[in-house]
C-alpha cells in the first residue's frame, strides 16, 4: 500500500516531528480512585509527551476543513439515519433487556475523557474489561443475537455521530481507547495519538481491524497523524466503506 499524499486541503504538508522512540516520561500508574484522577494522570503524560516529542502542527485551514466536515456528515448521516435508529432501538428491546444505547469513558483529545456513544450488543451490565485485557473477541458470550448483527456491520458505532457533532470525535482519527487499558498498559511514546481528536475511524481500521487489539495499532495511528490532510482523511471514509461491507475483523 502507497504512502498517502503529504497534503492538506491546499496541497500544504503537516509539520510533525512525532517519534515512536521510548520517552522519558513516567508511566502512568493504573491505581485510580475516580474519572478525574484518571484524567487528571492521562492529560498530564499526554502534556508530558507533547513536550517531549513536539506537537503535530496542521494547517489552519486543514482543522477548519475537518470540522466543517465533521459537523456537514454527522448532522446528515444522524438524520438520515434517524428511522434506522428507530428499528434499531426496537430489535436491541426485543432481543434482551436492558437499555438501547452503551455509553462507556473513553479517552479523547489530549486525554480528556468522555463518554462515547453506541448501540448496546452485549447483555446489561456486562461492560467490565476480561481479566486478558481484550475487550472484543468472536466468541464472547455476553454478546446478544442482534448484538452480533450490529457488531459485524459496524451499525453500533453509528451513535457515535452524536460524539463527532458535540466535538468529543472526529470522523476520522485514531480510535478513543478505554480508560483502564490507557492507564495499565500505554508506554509514554502511546500517548502521542492522543495529540490529535480521536476518531469514528481511522488508518488502522482500513488496514487491519480487530485482528490486534487497539493498543498495539500505535504506530498506525502515529502514521496517521504524520501524514494527516483533508484528502488523507477522505481516502479513510472512503476506504471504510468497502471494508466495513466485507466485514473482515468485525465482531
Amino acid at each position: 500500500m502507497g504512502e498517502p499524499a503529504h497534503q492538506d486541503v491546499s496541497g500544504a504538508a503537516a509539520d510533525t516531528s512525532l517519534s515512536q522512540s521510548p520517552a522519558s516520561v513516567p508511566v502512568v500508574q493504573p491505581a485510580v480512585r475516580s474519572s478525574v484522577q484518571a484524567e487528571q494522570r492521562i492529560v498530564a503524560a499526554v502534556e508530558a509527551v507533547a513536550r517531549e516529542h513536539g506537537e503535530p502542527r496542521f494547517p489552519r485551514r486543514y482543522v477548519l476543513a475537518k470540522r466543517l466536515l465533521d459537523v456537514v456528515v454527522a448532522l446528515a448521516g444522524l438524520v438520515a439515519c434517524a428511522p434506522l435508529f428507530l428499528i434499531l432501538a426496537l430489535l436491541i428491546k426485543l432481543d434482551s433487556p436492558g437499555p438501547v444505547f452503551f455509553l462507556q469513558e473513553r479517552v479523547g483529545y489530549r486525554g480528556r475523557i468522555f463518554r462515547m456513544v453506541k448501540f448496546r450488543t452485549m447483555v446489561a451490565n456486562s461492560g467490565c474489561l476480561p481479566a486478558d485485557g481484550v475487550h472484543k473477541r468472536p466468541d464472547d458470550p455476553r454478546v446478544t443475537r442482534i448484538g452480533r448483527f450490529l457488531r459485524r456491520t459496524s451499525l453500533d458505532e453509528l451513535p457515535q455521530l452524536i460524539n463527532v457533532l458535540r466535538g468529543e470525535m472526529s470522523l476520522v482519527g485514531p480510535r478513543p481507547e478505554m480508560v483502564e487499558i490507557v492507564l495499565s498498559r500505554y508506554q509514554p511514546w502511546q500517548y502521542q495519538r492522543f495529540l490529535v481528536p480521536q476518531g469514528l475511524t481511522g488508518w488502522w481500521q482500513v488496514t487491519g481491524r480487530s485482528t490486534k487489539v487497539m493498543h498495539e495499532h500505535t504506530e498506525d495511528d502515529l502514521y496517521y497523524i504524520a501524514h494527516a490532510s483533508f484528502w488523507f482523511d477522505l481516502k479513510i471514509l472512503l476506504r471504510t466503506i468497502p471494508t466495513v461491507l466485507r466485514g473482515h475483523g468485525a465482531f
